[in-house]
């Protein structure tokens, strides 16, 4: 973002700390937000969206270089739009009250859980999908009936500013704000009742260390390397087109693409025939509308490097599109699968959050298995397999944020189940229900009986009658 719109920025919020103490005040004059105001909130935002489809697709490929439009609207705003709508749909019963039952010693009196909105909520978005990363999470924290305060990513920001003057006729700051320019040095350290960040490990360490002096709450979506494994009784045909559209959609840089490939010895070869002929069918040239640009130099040259390395080491490359090369002005990377992958390599150490696939090979279940137990436990898990017993293998004996059998990334466009993931992929979760009790305090209430049967029983001096009840009450099992 230039000086100019900064300076702009700061004029029309004020700095980070005054817009919270805005909504922090809103909190404290209107701590309920009622289902009629959340279900309207909610509906302004699908109109913005929607009314401004075109613009937000501009941006957001102006930001990266090349972002192709069609996946804009079908990774980004479609989600966000159905989202909102089954949200809106399901609200009215997310926020009843819930009764709870009452122990037996406690006759006549009632318990209920109230969903109660835990105040301002930080939202922290990243640069690979700025859109949904935004409004997914705020969906949920509206639903719960928040005040929410976003930071983008410095690489989004012809995006953030276009948000910020859409928002900014939408929403009075005391409800939603996006805040331009702001520094995460700014931002992360307000006293937020509940803060989302998605990004790296090392950047959600950092905000994990940063929240912990108000013991903030947090949510974290940090990604990792996601394992994508193919049986031998599953159409290989069908597993490539699904993995290869997963893995090269927005050049790789996704944080659920499958990262790495398990493939049966037998079909590697037959896997590397298939790649060279659908992928150039889907991108004829790196030129291609359709095929996004890496958002920066810095994250280009990571990836050359990652490659070279690889190749440095053993690995054999293979590129998919036929009569190209890398294009750093385009700054778009050849589509490659890595056969013959070390563990010393680069692009098996760390997320690769690019447009190469690793190619690993086994003969038996549990290598896979065990090689994944190995590591960190990734955000996403993909299965390409008929067999219900073996998927129930990997599924008890694996652990990960979600899973995914016969196709890969669709369990995150599915409204009713959660996203989140575990260990060095994240904590907490969002998406659904999940989402909004993510956002929402359960806040439990006792309502004492008018005339409470035994209480007197339990008050001191102890004697003969407490014992006497104490007694029959350990050896009852019906409560």
């Amino acid at each position: 973002m230039n000086q100019e719109s900064a300076v702009l920025s700061h004029e029309k919020h004020g700095a980070a700390s005054e817009v919270f103490a805005r909504q922090r005040a809103a909190c404290l004059e209107k701590p309920y937000l009622s289902f009629a105001e959340r279900l309207e909130t909610l509906e302004r935002l699908e109109r913005l969206l929607v009314d401004n489809q075109e613009e937000i697709a501009d941006a957001v490929s102006a930001d990266f270089g090349n972002r192709s439009r069609h996946e804009t609207r079908i990774l980004e705003i479609f989600p966000a739009v159905s989202g909102l709508r089954h949200t809106r749909r399901k609200l009215k019963k997310w926020m009843k009250t819930r009764r709870r039952h009452v122990a037996m010693t406690f006759w006549g009196a009632r318990n209920q859980v109230i969903p109660q909105p835990k105040g301002v909520v930080g939202i922290i978005a990243p640069w690979n999908y700025p859109l949904f990363l935004v409004i997914s999470p705020l969906t949920s924290a509206l639903a719960a009936g928040n005040r929410c305060m976003i930071k983008m990513a410095a690489n989004s920001q012809r995006l953030c500013r276009l948000l910020d003057h859409l928002f900014s006729e939408t929403f009075a700051d005391d409800l939603v704000a996006i805040l331009p320019g702001v520094s995460a040095g700014d931002f992360t350290p307000l006293p937020f009742d509940h803060l989302i960040f998605t990004g790296s490990p090392a950047s959600g360490r950092t905000v994990m260390q940063t929240a912990a002096a108000h013991l903030t709450p947090v949510t974290l979506e940090l990604g990792g390397k996601s394992p994508t494994i193919v049986c031998d009784d599953f159409d290989l045909r069908k597993a490539a087109e699904r993995i290869l559209y997963a893995k090269f959609m927005n050049a790789g840089q996704t944080c659920i693409a499958p990262d790495y490939l398990f493939l049966p010895e037998r079909m590697v070869d037959d896997f590397v025939a298939l790649a060279r002929e659908i992928v150039p069918h889907r991108y004829p040239e790196l030129a291609s509308v359709d095929y996004t640009s890496v958002i920066d130099a810095a994250n280009y040259d990571r990836l050359m490097a990652t490659l070279d390395d690889a190749r440095s080491k053993g690995a054999m490359v293979v590129d998919l599109i036929p009569g190209c090369e890398s294009n750093e002005g385009l700054r778009k990377i050849q589509p490659a699968i890595a056969l013959n992958v070390t563990e010393e390599m680069k692009l098996m150490q760390r997320e690769i959050f690019g447009p190469i696939l690793p190619v690993k090979t086994y003969r038996d279940i549990d290598e896979c298995i065990a090689y994944i137990n190995a590591h960190d436990r990734p955000l996403a898990l993909y299965l390409f397999t008929r067999d219900r017993t073996l998927q129930k293998r990997v599924f008890m004996h694996t652990m990960s944020g979600g899973i995914c059998v016969n196709d890969c990334m669709m369990h995150s466009a599915q409204h009713d189940l959660p996203f989140g993931g575990i260990g060095n992929s994240g904590m907490g979760q969002y998406h659904s229900y999940e989402g909004f009790l993510e956002f929402s305090k359960l806040r439990p209430v006792f309502i004492q009986a008018a005339m409470p049967l035994g209480s007197a029983l339990i008050y001191p001096p102890y004697g003969k009658v407490f014992k006497t009840m104490y007694n029959l009450l350990i050896k009852l099992r019906w409560f």
